[in-house]
């Protein structure tokens, strides 16, 4: 920016022809002048300056809560997003859909919420923590049987769960994961939850009980399939997919919502329109989801 100062030229001019001869006092007054004009001068460009920063826009940023079994699948959501938005910043917190809702209702400062169900969205909304017109299902989560050891016999689902070789059986915690109330509804089913709750091993969400599989803390556990495709984990174990009928009454539609504290944030808006984009379905299709319909 070029700023042009021709009206004070004049003063300039009259300061560089001060003569010898010029009375104290008007030598005085003609330097007290020029100081005031300079003051003047450097309060206009300090305005200016101030003015140039604030038109310039801030960079934009959205804290995102996000359900843990979304862990692979978030960091390309993410990437993609910004590829098409290139001034956006995202921010991830990764948890139990549970935990993060009870965090957002105590004022926890996230603009989106990505829930692995449609019931703890609707509670915010319901609750006022959570703009409920953005309201979506942006995918639905699977659910597998993932064991790390080849001892388990896993062509049948009761079999596996029934084998000595199943000493450890890891779930996420029902209380707070829909995959772990899933995957208790699914022993339930079977008659098999009372047998094996002294074998359980809790984990706090479903990426920790995936972890305890991993590290042969758990001889299997029940997993969102986005985890045993990941790159990390593709190619280890083996695994089973559980049907949906096998779990009624809980369902792994994966809910998102801009909480109250997004309400005005004009990207996260922009954020959710993007998970129901067909680069967004491609990349959760990619990592184990099905379509929302």
């Amino acid at each position: 920016m070029s700023l042009v100062f021709q009206e004070f030229s004049p003063v300039f001019s009259a300061r560089a022809s001060f003569r010898p001869g010029l009375p104290p006092r008007n030598r005085d007054h003609t330097v007290a002048a020029v100081r005031r004009r300079l003051i003047i001068v450097l309060l206009i460009i300090l305005q200016t300056c101030r003015l140039a920063a604030a038109d310039k826009p801030a960079a934009a940023v959205v804290s995102v809560a996000a359900a843990a079994n979304l862990t692979y699948a978030i960091e390309a959501l993410n990437l993609e997003f910004q590829a098409h938005h290139p001034g956006a910043r995202i921010t991830t917190t990764l948890g139990a859909s549970g935990s993060l809702f009870a965090q957002i209702r105590h004022g926890a400062p996230y603009d989106v919420f990505l829930s692995a169900d449609t019931q703890y969205p609707a509670e915010l909304a319901a609750a006022g923590a959570g703009v409920s017109a953005t309201l979506q299902t942006f995918a639905r989560g699977r659910l597998v049987l993932w064991t790390t050891n080849p001892r388990l016999p896993m062509s049948d689902l009761k079999a596996a769960l029934t084998s000595p070789a199943l000493r450890k059986l890891a779930i996420a915690q029902p209380r707070s994961a829909p995959y772990g109330r899933a995957a208790q509804t699914v022993l339930e089913q079977l008659g098999l939850w009372s047998t094996l709750a002294p074998r359980l091993v809790i984990g706090e969400n479903i990426a920790q009980a995936a972890q305890f599989v991993e590290t042969g803390n758990a001889d299997a556990g029940f997993v969102a399939l986005s985890f045993v495709l990941s790159r990390r984990l593709a190619g280890r174990g083996s695994y089973l997919e559980i049907p949906a009928p096998a779990y009624p009454g809980v369902t792994l539609a994966h809910g998102a919502i801009l909480t109250q504290h997004g309400r005005e944030n004009v990207t996260a808006r922009q954020y959710l329109e993007f998970l129901r984009s067909s680069a967004a379905q491609r990349i959760l299709r990619d990592q184990g989801y099905s379509s929302p319909e």
